[in-house]
């Protein structure tokens, strides 16, 4: 593998000294980028972009080219897992993910395969290996995973809902059944970020959509406890260096002690919290990703840039912060919005790191 020649993401998830802030974006290779829409059509779909090796490395690269960028992230999508298990991944215009089988019993979830992520979802890790190699050292690639909580959402609701009523039933009526598919969605995890670090990926991100949907008794025993399983699980030194990880729960922002304690390297944020609060709460456990609303992106460059120096003045001098949006880039955003954003941090951010 070629030498880095950019690490300051890597760096600063170790909250280690940095020349100026690194910046990525979630949802960064997307539909915001008529480069992204005009592969997109290439493949027929959004499934057959992801399986499509030398597409989804294109797109993964896109966006480095437009902006300067201290991190790319695999396209791919958090339901690669559940689709490889059986459950019929389709997508619907307008509508999100679908699953045509669903998970609601016991015998359901006794039916799901284990599944070997090197063979089983190999065009995932062949998509690392060649955006890896096609980086050649610029900047650090990024693997991923949506949370257990946030597969099983999916898997028993059969798609996106306003408010998961099928999962929080299935978890409050019959724990030991979602707990059976929570622990098997955990194991799956493991090997399949593992695969990917294998593979290339030089930091792994957890995404814990739904996850603020719960109670805090129920995050912590739905959620947060097997995040927890897959920290403990990873490969944390590889190719000679420290695999950092992210856990990222959208609106967790009141958990953010308890997802300090499992050992992850650093904790995204959504917007609801403020970052410099978030920073007095975690001390220096962890670094903090984020985490400016990304609607913001719909504001006058001008704004976009106060904006950024507000959150970079909240958060100080202190080491280990990674700038980012609070979610992802949404689809209808002006790229010269998110280059005004980019750009913004890299300008102003060094101020804080002298």
């Amino acid at each position: 593998m070629s030498e880095l020649k950019n690490d300051r993401f890597l760096r600063a998830l170790m909250r280690q000294p940095v020349d100026r802030t690194p910046v990525w974006m979630m949802r960064q290779a997307g539909r915001y980028l008529p480069e992204y829409r005009a592969a997109r059509t290439k493949a027929g779909d959004f499934l057959s972009l992801c399986k499509n090796t030398p597409l989804a490395c294109e797109v993964t690269l896109q966006p480095l080219e437009r902006f300067p960028l201290d991190a790319a992230i695999l396209f791919s999508d958090i339901l690669t897992i559940p689709d490889a298990m059986g459950l019929g991944l389709y997508f619907e215009t307008g509508e999100g993910p679908k699953f045509r089988n669903t998970i609601r019993t016991a015998a359901d979830v006794d039916a799901l395969p284990t599944l070997d992520s090197s063979v089983d979802l190999d065009y995932v890790m062949n998509a690392v290996s060649t955006i890896r190699g096609a980086l050649n050292g610029r900047v650090p690639l990024i693997g991923f995973s949506g949370s257990p909580w946030t597969l099983a959402t999916y898997m028993v609701e059969g798609g996106s809902s306003k408010d998961f009523r099928e999962p929080k039933k299935l978890a409050y009526a019959q724990p030991e059944v979602m707990h059976r598919l929570l622990d098997h969605l955990a194991t799956t995890i493991i090997d399949y970020l593992n695969c990917q670090i294998r593979a290339g990926a030089q930091a792994v991100q957890i995404f814990d959509t739904w996850g603020g949907l719960l109670s805090t008794w129920a995050y912590e025993e739905f959620s947060l406890a097997y995040m927890r399983k897959i920290v403990d699980g990873l490969i944390r030194e590889h190719d000679g260096r420290r695999v950092p990880v992210i856990l990222f729960t959208k609106n967790g922002g009141q958990w953010l002690e308890s997802m300090a304690d499992t050992g992850a390297d650093a904790l995204g944020l959504d917007w609801t919290t403020d970052i410099n609060v978030a920073r007095e709460r975690v001390g220096d456990r962890v670094a903090l990703q984020g985490n400016m609303d990304p609607s913001m992106l719909y504001a006058p460059p001008a704004r976009i840039r106060q904006e950024v120096a507000d959150i970079l003045a909240r958060f100080g001098s202190n080491p280990g912060h990674i700038f980012n949006l609070g979610h992802g880039i949404t689809p209808d955003v002006d790229p010269e919005h998110a280059k005004a954003f980019i750009e913004a941090v890299v300008e102003l951010s060094p101020q804080y790191h002298q």
